[in-house]
């Protein structure tokens, strides 16, 4: 999944992105690069980030670009493989989705995991359109006065739990959830490891699985500088996000969202290439 920030905001590219002529060619490249999903995000979720408006706005500004960026790649159904839809809109809230699913969206990245508004999971129950619920624990403005946690996996697994029955409640087919353990998000760098370390734990979920790690600002404090202490740039993370994805990718997860989508991918089929080896040599007969 690449990711294309249309606000001028953004941690990763600093709203390079941000006029749609700029969008559309950055998610068509993308998609030339290798990417099966192209994350049209219209809010920024950066901690300490203010509300940014209305739903209307977020619609405003994933739409043109969502509309402009149509893909060649066939759309498939969550939990049907690796790869996945052509386009997506990343926002909070439901009233914004319409216009972005209006527009030729296939699948919908809910940062709030239904919970930001109360119209969201009944319009992707009459959408049926493969939908990714994130945990979250409340808006960027605050959310990381909520990283407080008895156990960080059991806590996420419980709550993302109660977002599937939700989404389940309300009408959303089993096969189109997709669910995120919502890496930086109310998370101190140390949960975000713990979750990385039993991803397996958040796949027995029985949902497909998204990891984005790209460029987040556990990495950076990862690599941060021996000598100062400052964390290592988002612009000098990329190769730090390769490795998270290889890994997440050796132990199945259906989805990457990166920034960086040509390293990841070369990445991921050198990983594929390696277990198909490695399955076959487990299945030889010992000389």
């Amino acid at each position: 999944m690449g990711v294309v920030n249309v606000t001028p905001d953004s941690f990763s590219d600093g709203g390079l992105s941000f006029a749609a002529d700029a969008a559309v060619a950055h998610g068509l490249a993308l998609l030339e690069q290798g990417a099966d999903i192209v994350d049209v995000g219209g809010e920024s979720t950066l901690p300490q980030t203010p509300s940014q408006g209305t739903p209307f706005r977020f619609a405003r500004r994933g739409t043109p670009a969502g509309r402009g960026g149509t893909a060649t790649r066939p759309a498939r159904r969550a939990g049907t493989g690796r790869g996945g839809c052509d386009r997506q809109c990343r926002h909070h809230a439901g009233r914004g989705r319409r216009p972005a699913l209006d527009a030729g969206a296939r699948l919908v990245n809910d940062v709030s995991g239904g919970l930001a508004d109360p119209g969201m999971l009944p319009l992707m129950a009459r959408a049926g359109t493969p939908y990714v619920l994130m945990h979250w624990r409340g808006h960027s403005a605050g959310m990381q006065a909520n990283a407080v946690y008895d156990d960080v996996v059991t806590d996420v697994l419980d709550e993302l739990r109660l977002r599937i029955d939700a989404a389940l409640e309300a009408g959303i087919p089993p096969g189109c959830l997709v669910v995120d353990p919502g890496l930086g998000f109310a998370k101190t760098p140390d949960h975000n490891w713990e979750l990385l370390g039993r991803l397996g734990d958040v796949m027995a979920l029985g949902h497909p699985v998204l990891v984005g790690a790209s460029c987040k600002s556990f990495l950076g404090s990862l690599l941060a500088d021996r000598t100062t202490g400052q964390p290592r740039p988002a612009r000098l993370r990329d190769a730090a996000t390769t490795a998270v994805s290889v890994l997440a990718a050796a132990q199945g997860v259906w989805c990457l969202r990166v920034h960086d989508v040509a390293s990841t991918a070369d990445a991921v089929r050198v990983t594929a290439r390696w277990g198909v080896e490695a399955a076959a040599s487990a299945r030889s007969p010992l000389d």
